[in-house]
């Protein structure tokens, strides 16, 4: 589980130098942008904060994201 402390303080990487880059942290499993849509797996619980890695998953609607990420 991913501790409460790092949930308020992780941002998205891509835009926390343009807005806020809030994300929303989805069924313990994902962090999603507010901003651009990114979606971050947590893994193992570590976030995956990756640009790269977000952008793998821009395109899928939240409802459709699997529960648990994939391996990769």
């Amino acid at each position: 589980m991913v501790s409460q402390e790092l949930i308020e303080i992780l941002r998205c990487p891509a835009c926390v130098r343009d807005t806020e880059g809030l994300l929303e942290h989805y069924k313990e499993s994902w962090f999603i942008c507010q901003d651009c849509g990114r979606k971050y797996p947590i893994r193992d619980d570590i976030p995956v904060m990756l640009i790269d890695e977000g952008d793998k998953w821009v395109e899928t609607a939240k409802g459709d994201l699997p529960i648990p990420p994939p391996e990769k």
